[in-house]
């Protein structure tokens, strides 16, 4: 496994700062608590994983068409935050509704694709941290690396949500909470595509 510190620590930050990711975690903890968000935390780490993977082995090609789809993947990705944002401002209490329920394995690991932060990690990481040699086995040592400092650093937020759980209890206060999470939601997915066009 690739054992550089300084990889190991933009993972770390990477994951662990505010973005789509983690905002989606801690309202899915508040929401549905820590055992019903596990899927949607391994789907992000494992979504995560194969993107760096698929980046880091394809970079030359990758950089020749990334230019090409940037646009689509902004508008697909902030398409998509600005759903999760509806869906979050209209969540109800906990345990009210048995529609309701977080987003799965699948869905997290497929919002990665469209996720426009994951994509800035996953090219510095290809470009920065990889040697250009770029074999199987350093790519494969690149994904673990993700999977095991990115798990834990995403866990924070689904449990951060899980322990409000109790302290949100009262409707008012839930409903304030998933406004604001909402409201993060959009502000991230106009804020990424006012930076894109302007």
């Amino acid at each position: 496994m690739l054992t550089d510190l300084p990889l190991m620590t933009y993972v770390a930050t990477m994951s662990v700062t505010p973005g789509p990711n983690n905002l989606m975690l801690a309202a899915s903890g508040v929401n549905f608590g820590l055992r019903r968000t596990v899927p949607m935390m391994l789907g992000i780490t494992v979504g995560h994983a194969f993107l760096v993977g698929l980046v880091a082995a394809l970079m030359a090609w990758a950089m020749a068409w990334l230019d090409a789809l940037r646009p689509a993947l902004v508008l697909g990705g902030c398409g998509y935050l600005s759903w999760l944002a509806w869906r979050q401002a209209r969540a109800a209490r906990p345990g009210a509704g048995t529609a309701s329920r977080p987003l799965g394995f699948v869905g997290a690991a497929l919002f990665q694709w469209v996720n426009p932060k994951v994509w800035v990690m996953a090219l510095n990481m290809a470009v920065l941290f990889l040697p250009q040699e770029r074999s199987v086995g350093t790519i494969l040592s690149l994904m673990a690396t993700c999977v095991l400092i990115n798990l834990p650093c995403i866990a924070v937020w689904a449990v951060a949500g899980d322990r409000l759980r109790d302290a949100l209890h009262a409707p008012r206060a839930l409903r304030c909470f998933n406004l604001a999470m909402a409201a993060l939601l959009a502000g991230t997915a106009l804020w990424i595509v006012v930076d894109e066009l302007f």
